[in-house]
């Protein structure tokens, strides 16, 4: 492997055009595709296969016009008035027919007319007359009123019972990814303009949430962050700004990829934002770990920039491509868990991060066949020795661990353990409104809603109702007894007929519970809803479906706590075959994955205690709680460990180095900690610093998973891989190489310390009137 990789090095390094050329196009490719293709990004959670994404399936072709997305407006009128009077009221009916009016919301006032010429209306009218009776009513003083205009209701009006608030739940006519550019905000525009003259705050519920912001302020700062970092570990503004190029030209193919091909198939904009994250975070490693290797090269042997980059490629390259492995096996075992928004994540972020190690082995040499010897550190021209190179804390850091190894090993055990104890009271969920700044128009309509209605309001369960006898329709007692069954459960507040076909053959009832979308009582009202969903049904005459955002939740929970065994098996076990083939040693794969379910449970523990507990918000300004989104266990398990397995590959590869010529288990981790410690520090405050950029995004999905990560890296290299793992080498001795005979007579020799290279290509003689070019400054 690293003979393969320094010819591959040397050639890309003396022909870089070439190499640079190939990259261009393959960049005006990319965006060429995006001309010809319009971007099309999903926000749609789906879960294939679950109750609730059957029900709302199955409503797509049995009620198509109540399987579009929601939208809900929230109307609040100016203080000291109540709406419904004066001209609050003509402002609200104004408002509510330009929403209906628009071309792709369903307008249910043409729906009753078109019923009517079909003489079906009055079937309709008696089905919500009869759940209208049948439905339980809150206590005086609280239940919502309708609108009424010439005595009859206005569809899908709601008026708070103190008249400060109304609601407004209407249809579009697909799902809210699948419409227009511009089609939400155009209809929330519509609805303000109409309601100004009556003074009226507009507000769109979270159920209108719009597609998150990529890239923002915060993670152009994490870049800008990540440059100092490599600016201070380089020294050379030249030698800084080559891994950002490459990491920018791999986001660029990788990511533009993605959107490109996202009229193939659907990409969820955390797709995006993942892919985003990693190929930045990866591409400035690799990188920078290829970089570090060539200068030091040129420090302790003397070669030119040429020999010197070929030789890194060789050698940093291969941790560079068995890194990028691990990571790659991390995601693509998502695949394992069944979940088309999974899956197409994963498969999106193992591209980009293929693509990153594949910049790292070919365009970073080509760029440094442009730089030359302007590469080199810029203090003094003559090689130095490493040890002179090295920063002063990782020599005293390493001697320290070995000599202190017990304590050292007791601390780094002790820490991640404390962290991991809130993970024991670790809730799952969706983002709500509940979830956002107290200054974002979700959050704001969350609470006017929750004052105004009740929290439930904000999470109606969606009820599908079938005649249980096919050839029969549904009959309005048959829904009043069904509707009087489902208001009798305890945490029920209301039920309505949210929509019915002219043939009577499905209803949608919208079952209001009496808590939030993510209240733990709400969870269990669900579960209690399908318990009796079976009775309620034979009752009535009926089958019932069950599904809306906390049915949602439920499910992807279940789903993930059933899949979570087979992939964790799936990636660790893939995972430990690569590192031993890497480090040729039964002990060290072992510590690795162990190290990494402490660093896992430790950033599982932080990231409750401060989104669901709420402490210490105010240092990521946030001011509100929520559960963990179902998605970020499985998520984030599989990237850190594909990102810890990297500070792994780069730090115990070098003692392995070390090992391998001559030293001793003590002196290896010495002098391999001494040589890779800095750089690992400097990668993995790259990271946090381009994932932190994530936690100032305003969707609450993005900001924990950018904080998660931003978490697990620091307790992972720091606790972990700078302090367990050398400290465990140390304990372990020659123990830590040892493999069985047989085993390694049968694994093959990858040779990623080199070691072959050095004897089938030895460096040339330091000539010693080499001339050596200061890199500038």
């Amino acid at each position: 492997m690293s003979v393969l990789l320094y010819r591959l090095g040397r050639w890309a390094y003396g022909r870089p055009w070439y190499v640079i050329g190939g990259w261009l196009a393959v960049v005006a490719a990319v965006a060429g595709l995006l001309a010809a293709n319009p971007i099309k990004i999903s926000n749609e959670v789906r879960i294939d296969g679950t109750p609730a994404q059957r029900v709302i399936d199955d409503l797509s072709t049995s009620l198509p016009e109540a399987s579009g997305g929601q939208g809900m407006l929230v109307f609040r009128a100016p203080d000291g008035t109540r709406i419904g009077d004066g001209r609050t009221r003509g402002a609200l009916l104004a408002a509510v027919d330009a929403v209906h009016r628009h071309d792709h919301v369903v307008d249910p006032r043409t729906t009753l007319a078109e019923e009517a010429a079909k003489g079906s209306r009055s079937a309709l009218l008696q089905a919500r007359a009869a759940v209208d009776r049948a439905a339980p009513h809150p206590s005086a003083g609280k239940a919502p009123v309708p609108l009424l205009v010439r005595g009859e209701p206005v569809p899908g009006v709601a008026v708070s019972a103190d008249g400060s608030a109304a609601l407004l739940q209407f249809q579009f006519d697909k799902q809210i990814f699948e419409l227009p550019a511009g089609t939400v905000e155009d209809t929330v525009d519509a609805a303000r303009q109409q309601a100004a003259p009556g003074g009226l705050d507009v507000l769109p519920s979270g159920s209108m949430m719009q597609l998150p912001e990529v890239v923002g302020v915060g993670e152009v700062v994490g870049v800008g962050v990540a440059a100092l970092v490599l600016l201070v570990t380089l020294g050379s503004v030249v030698a800084a700004g080559l891994p950002l190029v490459v990491a920018l030209t791999g986001v660029s193919v990788g990511v533009g990829g993605a959107f490109a091909l996202s009229g193939v198939f659907e990409i969820h904009s955390l797709t995006a934002v993942l892919a985003l994250m990693l190929g930045l975070a990866v591409g400035i490693d690799y990188a920078l770990f290829v970089i570090v290797r060539q200068r030091r090269l040129i420090l302790d042997d003397g070669p030119d920039a040429h020999e010197a980059a070929a030789r890194a490629i060789g050698t940093a390259g291969s941790a560079v491509f068995f890194a990028g492995s691990t990571v790659v096996i991390a995601l693509t075992s998502l695949l394992v868990v069944g979940i088309t928004l999974l899956s197409t994540m994963a498969v999106v972020a193992a591209a980009t991060v293929a693509i990153a190690v594949l910049l790292a082995l070919t365009l970073l040499p080509a760029l440094l066949g442009l730089v030359k010897e302007r590469i080199r550190p810029a203090r003094g021209r003559a090689p130095r020795s490493a040890e002179a190179t090295r920063r002063p804390w990782t020599p005293r850091w390493a001697a320290g661990l070995v000599r202190r190894r017990y304590p050292a090993l007791a601390a780094a055990l002790l820490i991640p353990v404390v962290l991991a104890l809130p993970a024991a009271d670790m809730r799952s969920g969706l983002p709500s409104g509940a979830g956002y700044n107290g200054d974002t128009a979700q959050r704001r309509s969350y609470e006017l809603v929750s004052d105004a209605f009740g929290r439930g309001y904000n999470g109606p369960l969606m009820i599908a109702v079938h005649p249980a006898d096919a050839t029969r329709p549904l009959t309005p007692a048959a829904l009043a007894t069904l509707t009087a069954d489902l208001g009798k459960i305890e945490g029920a507040r209301s039920v309505s007929l949210a929509g019915m076909d002219p043939a009577g053959s499905t209803a949608v009832l919208a079952l209001v519970p009496a808590s939030g979308p993510n209240d733990g009582a709400t969870e269990d009202f669900v579960t209690e809803v399908r318990h009796r969903s079976g009775r309620i049904g034979a009752d009535s005459g009926t089958t019932l479906g069950v599904s809306g955002f906390t049915a949602l939740a439920l499910d992807m929970s279940d789903r993930l706590t059933d899949v979570l065994p087979v992939y964790l098996a799936t990636v660790l076990g893939l995972s430990l075959i690569v590192l031993l083939l890497v480090f040729r040693s039964v002990l060290v794969p072992l510590m690795a994955t162990l190290g990494f379910l402490l660093s896992i449970g430790a950033t599982f523990g932080v990231t409750t205690a401060v989104f669901q507990w709420g402490w210490l918000q105010g240092l990521i300004g946030l001011d509100a709680t929520a559960p963990v989104v179902s998605l970020l266990p499985v998520l984030i398990t599989g990237v850190l460990y594909g990102l810890a397995m990297d500070y792994q590959m780069f730090l115990v590869t070098s003692m392995r180095e070390a090992h391998v010529h001559g030293a001793d288990a003590h002196g290896a981790t010495r002098a391999g900690f001494s040589r890779a410690a800095s750089v690992v520090v400097a990668a993995a405050t790259i990271m946090v610093a381009v994932f932190a950029g994530f936690v100032v995004n305003p969707d609450p999905m993005i900001k924990q998973i950018g904080f998660a990560l931003a978490v697990g890296i620091v307790i992972d290299a720091f606790v972990i891989r700078l302090t367990l793992i050398p400290a465990t080498m140390a304990l372990a001795r020659e123990r830590a190489w040892w493999l069985p005979a047989w085993l390694d007579r049968l694994l093959p020799d990858l040779d990623v310390e080199g070691d072959r290279l050095a004897q089938k290509i030895p460096l040339p003689d330091r000539p010693a009137d080499r001339p050596h070019a200061a890199a500038p400054r």
